[in-house]
């Protein structure tokens, strides 16, 4: 079964086209501004040759038949034609409380997406695009909704809720959500085959460290608590994203600078994290060669964004009781060894130990880079959100036909 996986951003539409009999990526990329002048397609083929395909894209249904079009190029696309297309499965960002799972579409999943529009206005309205879009094109072929919020539905109340008066959470849906439940679950479960270990019984805590980052505490193979809240901005220092801020800091600077809650939802998430603090960049390649130039700013970002993941991972420690697994993911959690060495340093107290050799030689592998004698296995395994939305996507359609 060939599954095309789509990833609608406000601006951007990034996708897989995933033959699942012997999974196998057969074409990958990403449209990048959408609604702009200067539109274009990366696009990578079968053969790992890549390309860059300039063509204006006003909106998201011209952007996803071009992409259509380049999966279908007579000289050289993976398919001959969109009957080889099989499913379509998308990234839905929010799902509220009322997907636990991922389900297939029909217009009562729908209506609950766009109910969900005002918990996540920068993300669910685009990805609605994406379903809206692959209806028009593909009207035979069945799609798949995967939640990033998800997965976090296991979280208990005492988990999830914020000490706000309770009506704000019955009436207007205020809690933690969380977000990376694609990630964190496809890594989690992952961990469990590498390391030969069941799920129950078991304490993990993922790490996926990015442009966007998240971490959640995992017992018995499930969520109970997670770094994202009721938006991805809460928790970990990001790319851009302030994380953690006292509410009362919020209200201080609207107050003193006269900030709209527009203005203020901008710096906390545009201006802030990284960026913010180092003046530098939101990316951490930048960040450190900024370092290893003198700046001091720049080290003090590093050495905040450090110090926020350690607090995060010994207060999880202290949730589930212990922790058996830590698994580094994304972009910088799979890659930046220097970080993951940051984060572990000084956590002997827990019975984590890392070796410094193994770990300086992973960028991007499967990897344990715990010493023997280390009471928690810590593990380097890169996320593949793409290959989850269409394992749940071949599951569901698959039983279509009984």
């Amino acid at each position: 079964m060939k599954i095309l996986v789509l990833n609608c951003g406000s601006s951007s539409i990034k996708y897989k086209l995933i033959d699942m009999a012997n999974n196998q990526v057969l074409e990958q990329g990403g449209l990048e501004k959408v609604g702009m002048k200067d539109s274009f397609l990366k696009h990578t083929k079968i053969n790992g040759e890549k390309e860059v395909l300039n063509k204006e894209i006003p909106e998201h249904t011209v952007g996803i038949e071009f992409i259509l079009e380049t999966l279908t190029a007579p000289n050289g696309g993976a398919i001959r034609s969109l009957k080889e297309i099989d499913a379509v499965g998308h990234r839905i960002v929010h799902g509220g409380e009322k997907f636990n799972s991922s389900v297939l579409v029909t217009d009562e999943v729908i209506k609950s997406i766009e109910d969900c529009i005002k918990l996540a206005p920068l993300h669910n309205a685009p990805n609605l695009k994406g379903i809206f879009a692959a209806t028009k094109l593909m009207p035979s072929v069945p799609q798949v909704v995967v939640f990033d919020t998800a997965f976090h539905q296991t979280m208990p109340p005492v988990g999830f809720m914020y000490a706000i008066p309770y009506e704000l959470y019955k009436e207007d849906g205020v809690r933690r959500y969380g977000f990376h439940g694609t990630s964190h679950r496809y890594v989690s479960q992952r961990a469990f085959e590498i390391l030969g270990i069941k799920a129950e019984g078991s304490k993990m805590i993922t790490c996926h460290i990015g442009n966007g980052g998240s971490i959640t505490a995992i017992k018995d193979g499930k969520s109970v608590d997670t770094s994202m809240g009721l938006t991805p901005l809460e928790g970990l220092i990001m790319g851009t994203r302030a994380g953690d801020i006292d509410a009362g800091a919020i209200t201080y600077m609207m107050d003193r600078r006269n900030y709209d809650t527009k203005t203020i939802s901008d710096i906390l998430n545009k201006k802030s994290g990284l960026l913010g603090v180092s003046g530098v960049s939101s990316d951490m390649r930048d960040v450190r060669a900024a370092i290893a130039a003198g700046n001091e700013r720049a080290k003090l970002a590093l050495d905040m964004f450090v110090m926020r993941i350690k607090k995060y991972i010994g207060s999880y420690i202290a949730v589930l009781g212990g922790v058996d697994v830590i698994v580094f993911t994304g972009g910088i959690g799979e890659n930046v060894e220097v970080v993951r060495e940051k984060i572990c340093n000084d956590m002997e107290c827990f019975g984590i130990k890392i070796d410094k050799e193994i770990n300086n030689g992973v960028h991007g592998d499967e990897k344990i880079i715990s010493t023997k004698d280390s009471k928690a296995t810590v593990v380097v395994i890169p996320t593949d959100e793409e290959y989850m939305i269409a394992s749940d996507t071949l599951s569901i359609v698959s039983k279509l036909g009984k």
